[in-house]
């Protein structure tokens, strides 16, 4: 990025972090300089002269920038790394209270909330997805499988969250697309089973004009299951991913899918015992 999309970009993101769009631009304006006044922070960001003064206070008193009662005032934003720790603790803050406040919310309906055992969902966007992973391997209790088809699915923050799972003694094995991404896991996870699948189709389809390829397929307590993949865009990521969700030990798809990984897995010497 050049500097003034990153100028932009950085209020952009000040904004979405809750700060309104005068109290960022005259963060960023003071971030970009040692100090300045009301006049010279108006001047570098554009904000009205007269605004600047309301958007100062609001960062004051957020601990985002520091007053010098001189004549005229001068202003100072606080350190780069205190001024993130500060929006992140405000952030979560926030989302804690949201969090509150859904979970305290009243039923709309008088409906008596069952077991679910037949339960199929759609899921779009990497964001979703690796949320609901993340959500399956922190809540697993006695088995995970995951079969990685794409080798941007294995992120630090996956490593931990499979390391994490064995340390609380749920049993972990995970497959892969080939050797080499076998390789870089059983040097991250040097103690979880790691095999080669067997599921060819894994891979890019076949068929012709699809470039869809199968990015996961988790298996958790062998009552839930994640499947997603992605349409190839020419890069190295993952482009348009999209999956599915079953949970329930009598799910239809939780089932064939489980039978479809025994069967890749048996092809590595049936690493995991047992088989629906």
């Amino acid at each position: 990025m050049d500097d003034i999309t990153e100028h932009e970009h950085a209020i952009d993101l000040l904004q979405q972090l809750g700060l309104k769009e005068y109290e960022s631009k005259s963060f960023v304006a003071l971030a970009r300089r040692q100090s300045g006044t009301a006049k010279e922070i108006s001047e570098t960001s554009e904000v009205p002269r007269t605004r600047v003064y309301d958007a100062i206070r609001v960062l004051e008193s957020k601990g985002l920038v520091e007053t010098q009662h001189s004549n005229p005032q001068v202003f100072r934003a606080v350190d780069i790394d205190e001024a993130i720790n500060t929006l992140q603790s405000e952030y979560m803050e926030r989302t804690e209270s949201l969090r509150k406040a859904l979970n305290d919310l009243e039923p709309t309906d008088d409906a008596q909330t069952t077991d679910a055992t037949h339960e199929v969902w759609a899921i779009s966007g990497d964001q979703g997805l690796s949320s609901r992973t993340e959500q399956l391997i922190d809540g697993a209790t006695s088995e995970l499988i995951l079969v990685i088809g794409h080798e941007s699915i294995f992120t630090d923050r996956l490593a931990e969250l499979l390391d994490a799972a064995r340390d609380r003694g749920v049993d972990v094995v995970v497959g892969t697309i080939d050797e080499d991404l076998r390789g870089d896991i059983e040097e991250r996870l040097p103690a979880v089973e790691v095999f080669v699948s067997g599921l060819e189709w894994l891979g890019r389809s076949s068929v012709a004009d699809d470039d869809t390829q199968i990015s996961r397929l988790l298996l958790a307590d062998r009552e839930a299951i994640l499947v997603s993949s992605f349409t190839a865009g020419g890069g190295e990521g993952r482009e348009h991913e999209q999956g599915v969700f079953g949970r329930g030990f009598d799910n239809g798809l939780v089932a064939l899918v489980r039978r479809l990984m025994a069967t890749g897995l048996l092809a590595e010497g049936d690493p995991v015992e047992g088989e629906a």
